[in-house]
């Protein structure tokens, strides 16, 4: 069975072909899908088994990143997606879409709360749109996880500093809701560069909820895909090959994508 896959465009999102790709590189049926089609119920959220939001600058980041286009999915679509978080199906929140989850409340959603806002993602701490690699630590067992220790993966934003209340932060911790930490690694070592990207706060690079089934997350799974990608690839090419070991074709992020597809094929 191939999972089906709603990637949400519009507005402003630019990330939806990539994240397409991904999906359906791993072996899932995804469909690229203005949320004006949703709203007018030519496309049904429930015909899908995961829904994807992309990265992008929705609304040119307007009233704040992933605010406005929160609003109008929560004006429009609250009901058809507290069904499918009710239903027990993924949800992912990349980059842009984290920032549009968060707004919506669907993560950290703590105690179940589901369309309350309890954390945000804020202006970065040097003020600018930054563009880089970071090193990560997978901080949970998500199913979007499974499998995953380390990676390293691509990010691109302007307000990606996770903030939340300390109360918020406490609860994020005991229910282990962060999913990925920045960390020092051999990617921003060899850039020269702090391992926290934007000053998050515990060096949150993404969370779910308590279900684990909903991943919001500031770095682009669907931009490291393949080994090429990684910006040291030459020098790691040459130490497999030094050490006699075969050289990967995918990269760190492509997994996301496959365990997304194996939860589907597992559970539906």
């Amino acid at each position: 069975m191939n999972p089906r896959v709603l990637v949400i465009t519009g507005y402003g999102i630019n990330c939806d072909e990539e994240t397409r790709f991904a999906f359906e590189k791993a072996g899932a049926k995804a469909e690229i899908v203005h949320i004006n089609d949703i709203i007018s119920k030519k496309k049904k959220v429930d015909d899908y088994h995961i829904l994807a939001f992309p990265g992008g600058f929705s609304y040119g980041d307007n009233l704040g990143s992933g605010n406005a286009f929160a609003n109008k999915v929560k004006n429009n679509l609250w009901n058809e997606i507290s069904k499918f978080v009710g239903d027990k199906k993924l949800i992912i929140g990349i980059c842009n879409g984290f920032q549009i989850i968060t707004n919506l409340g669907l993560v950290p959603a703590q105690n179940k709360k589901y369309g309350e806002k309890q954390a945000a993602l804020m202006h970065n701490d040097n003020n600018r749109y930054t563009c880089r690699w970071v090193d990560l630590k997978v901080a949970n067992d998500s199913p979007w996880l499974k499998g995953m220790d380390t990676l390293s993966m691509p990010i691109a934003h302007g307000e990606g500093k996770f903030y939340a209340p300390e109360n918020v932060l406490k609860k994020l911790n005991e229910k282990k809701q962060v999913a990925l930490k920045y960390v020092q690694g051999t990617v921003s070592q060899s850039q020269g560069l702090p391992y926290n990207p934007n000053g998050a706060l515990q060096d949150i690079a993404g969370i779910t909820d308590e279900t684990g089934l909903i991943l919001g997350l500031m770095p682009h799974p669907e931009r490291a895909l393949f080994f090429t990608q990684l910006p040291d690839w030459t020098l790691q090419k040459e130490q497999l090959l030094r050490e006699g070991k075969s050289i990967p074709s995918e990269g760190p992020g492509f997994k996301v994508f496959q365990n997304a597809v194996e939860y589907v094929r597992s559970h539906f």
